[in-house]
């Protein structure tokens, strides 16, 4: 291990620091305090619910792993502690800017809809409001501070949010 790679244990707390606690630790109190139920899976309903859920929160974990290894590869850096190095110009990265914040989305929806709770879902709205907020007016003026001229290419052309249908091809110089 060169002296540039992050130890593991960043690795971890980077994780445990922001997608865990957003999407086991708070939905987990909150379903505690109002006495969330899993689903009815007597039912086809409680199927249904628990199915979509499952879906979700699978979709979400697959992408926040490729993610977070994009970031230890290809940037080499973590998430909360230690920005990337390099900018991340692939996989999902080629489609829209903020996949992680995707895979904490869907996992935080799958769970809500896994337990038709009203308070995960609330949880969900609130969470994706602070980030709509916070993405726009803190990361991505760090960013174009720290990556100039690449990152503003890369925005240009890449959707904050919504996907693009082609993965984008960087120029050469990126």
């Amino acid at each position: 291990m060169t002296e540039q790679r992050r130890l593991w244990w960043r690795h971890l707390l980077s994780v445990l620091l922001a997608p865990a606690m957003m999407t086991v630790f708070i939905p987990s109190a909150i379903a505690a305090v109002t006495d969330t139920r899993a689903p009815d899976l007597s039912t086809a309903g409680g199927w249904l619910a628990a199915a979509a859920g499952a879906v979700l929160i699978a979709i979400g974990l697959s992408f926040l792993v490729w993610t977070v290894v994009l970031f230890d590869r290809v940037g080499e850096g973590t998430l909360a502690i230690g920005s990337p190095v390099h900018l991340v110009l692939r996989g999902p990265y080629r489609h829209v800017r903020n996949p992680m914040m995707t895979a904490v989305f869907c996992i935080q929806l799958g769970t809500a809809v896994a337990t038709m709770s009203p308070w995960l879902f609330g949880w969900f709205a609130l969470f994706c409001t602070a980030t709509a907020i916070a993405i726009p007016v803190v990361e991505e003026p760090h960013l174009r501070r720290r990556f100039g001229a690449e990152y503003e290419a890369y925005r240009r052309h890449v959707p904050r949010w919504i996907p693009r249908v082609t993965p984008w091809e960087p120029s050469p110089a990126h």
